[in-house]
């Protein structure tokens, strides 16, 4: 599986150059005026991993196959997108095909970039994208609620409809939908406002080396464990370097790692993912799964028919693997183990399925 980040904000914050630098391409159009975005552009980029590398020599694989993320640069919003303002229902729409958000919120001063609002304000203009998924959830729970006292609706999805219901009517943290329902029966209600959010600060050059307040209200109010500061506009540049130009840039600038490895680390956090590894002569390949995984369901990430015939997994700890360079030698010191389907996948494991065709 790999996931979907989809970029939000206002217009003019930076969605356009920061999806250009995470996939390092100029597919989506960075101009100085409002909804320059219109369609979604859409690309996938490889999520770097140092473990496969390494795996990979051992076994001295022909190809690497690393894990992949989608992002998705949505068109900015503005206050009444719910009713179909600017390009609203567009935004809105896209919003609900994604797996998580990364919300892009203006952090600095400048005359030259056009403003939708008089002044610098992240959390103004958060909570002006947020409203309006939020008004958007509403319109859609009423709409499915009157289907529900049809009978049209399960026990489940009417039990999840009436909380956040309640939760917006009185200003409370609809988050914690999270907590109380299983995220597959969450996703098929398409809500907006419960998909987990990644806060990004975009800042000029000065800010990233040494911070503004713009930076410190982002952080006391949504936690620090929850916010990524970047410079859009640095990360672009720093795409049309070479390697040795790229290090001493990020030195010069005070980046000690790139926006993409950032939001990769915490899009895994907060989509509580994990990543085990195959490996042999031909590829060694990264898989994305969900924590807590059990072995039976990692084989059904590469293909139903492991899930469907699924004997045993033979696993090696990556730690195991690295030590004793390879399947072979792990094996032979008895690091090797034969899992059954309950297993449940540790991060890193390298995983060989045995299963009937």
């Amino acid at each position: 599986m790999s996931f979907k980040c989809g970029i939000v904000g206002l217009p003019n914050v930076g969605k356009s150059t920061l999806f250009n630098a995470l996939t390092n391409s100029n597919k989506a159009q960075a101009a100085n005026f409002p909804f320059c975005t219109i369609n979604p552009n859409i690309g996938s980029v490889a999520v770097p991993d140092e473990r496969l590398d390494k795996i990979s020599k051992i076994s001295q694989s022909k190809k690497i196959i690393y894990a992949n993320i989608s992002f998705v640069d949505i068109a900015g919003l503005v206050k009444g997108a719910s009713k179909g303002e600017g390009l609203g229902n567009k935004f809105l729409s896209h919003i609900r095909e994604v797996d998580a958000i990364i919300h892009l919120t203006r952090c600095f001063e400048s005359e030259k970039i056009q403003n939708v609002n008089n002044s610098v304000d992240p959390l103004r203009d958060i909570e002006i994208v947020e409203t309006e998924m939020l008004l958007a959830d509403l319109e859609s729970i009423q709409n499915r609620l009157e289907k529900s006292k049809k009978k049209l609706l399960d026990e489940e999805q009417n039990k999840i409809l009436t909380t956040a219901f309640d939760c917006i009517n009185n200003n409370k943290n609809i988050s914690i939908l999270r907590e109380k329902f299983d995220q597959k029966i969450l996703n098929q209600t398409g809500l907006l406002s419960i998909k987990p959010i990644i806060y990004v600060c975009n800042v000029d050059e000065q800010s990233l080396k040494n911070g503004n307040k713009f930076i410190e209200m982002c952080i006391k109010k949504y936690g620090e464990e929850n916010i990524v500061v970047v410079s859009a506009e640095i990360e672009n540049q720093i795409n049309d370097l070479n390697q040795e130009e790229k290090k001493i840039y990020m030195k010069d600038s005070g980046i000690s790692t790139i926006g993409l490895d950032l939001l990769i680390q915490k899009g895994y956090k907060i989509l509580k993912l994990q990543t085990y590894f195959t490996s042999g002569p031909e590829e060694s390949r990264a898989w994305t799964i969900e924590k807590n995984c059990s072995a039976i369901k990692a084989a059904g990430v590469i293909h139903s028919d492991f899930e469907k015939g699924f004997i045993k997994a033979e696993t090696v700890s990556y730690k195991d693997f690295i030590n004793y360079n390879g399947i072979s030698q792990a094996k032979s010191l008895g690091k090797l183990r034969l899992e059954g389907k309950d297993y449940i996948v540790k991060d890193g494991d390298i995983l060989l399925f045995r299963f009937n065709t």
